[in-house]
């Protein structure tokens, strides 16, 4: 009598580790697809502005090139790596792009809170970069 019961509980729990696994499988999907987005996006904005668009695979150089596209000061490269100072880096640098393609600050801050739809929108609208005046 005890032997089926136990053989149920067996079965309930290779279920219930299948129906685990197949939940989480869906969300890792949808996050990796949204990375795969955003490095090609960026890719063809670093492009777009006259950069190399490998420097979007390369930790630490990637900052340092958003730096350069954004036309702010290298120096914030440096800073975006300070907690509470990346918030503002995150700002001023999506600002900085923004206007670097002609587009507003509220687009800037449209690639600051929602990138995975503004840098594609970026990435593949009509923008043209806008020459930096020295």
């Amino acid at each position: 009598m005890l032997i089926p019961v136990l053989a149920q509980l067996g079965a309930d729990d290779a279920s219930q580790s299948a129906a685990v696994a197949a939940a989480s499988t869906v969300p890792m999907l949808v996050i990796v697809a949204i990375m795969v987005l955003m490095i090609a996006a960026m890719w063809k904005v670093f492009e777009r502005a006259g950069e190399h668009g490998w420097a979007v695979l390369v930790p630490i150089y990637n900052v340092y090139v958003l730096c350069k596209v954004a036309g702010i000061s290298t120096w914030w490269a440096l800073a975006a790596f300070i907690p509470l100072v990346n918030i503002i880096f995150m700002f001023v640098s999506s600002v900085g792009v923004a206007e670097r393609f002609g587009k507003g600050a509220a687009y800037g801050i449209g690639l600051a809170l929602l990138p995975f739809i503004f840098w594609p929108m970026l990435a593949w609208g009509d923008a043209e970069p806008v020459a930096r005046t020295a």
